[in-house]
């Protein structure tokens, strides 16, 4: 069980040395991408939720 653990580790961190991590102007950029992209999805929501609400409010 120790030799199962030691081997697991030791493979994560065989992995983690391949990994190619993001620049810090890469990381901004995809972070402003995804506020950007919520942001829309969220307008989006809240204009379909409105038509939605209007439509039931003149059948009742």
């Amino acid at each position: 069980m120790k030799d199962k653990i030691i081997n697991f580790f030791t493979d994560v961190s065989k992995e983690m040395k391949k990994v190619t991590w993001p620049t810090k102007d890469e990381l901004k950029e995809s972070t402003n991408v995804v506020i950007v992209a919520c942001i829309l999805i969220a307008a989006f929501t809240y204009a379909i939720d409105m038509i939605i609400t209007q439509l039931f409010k003149g059948l009742f």
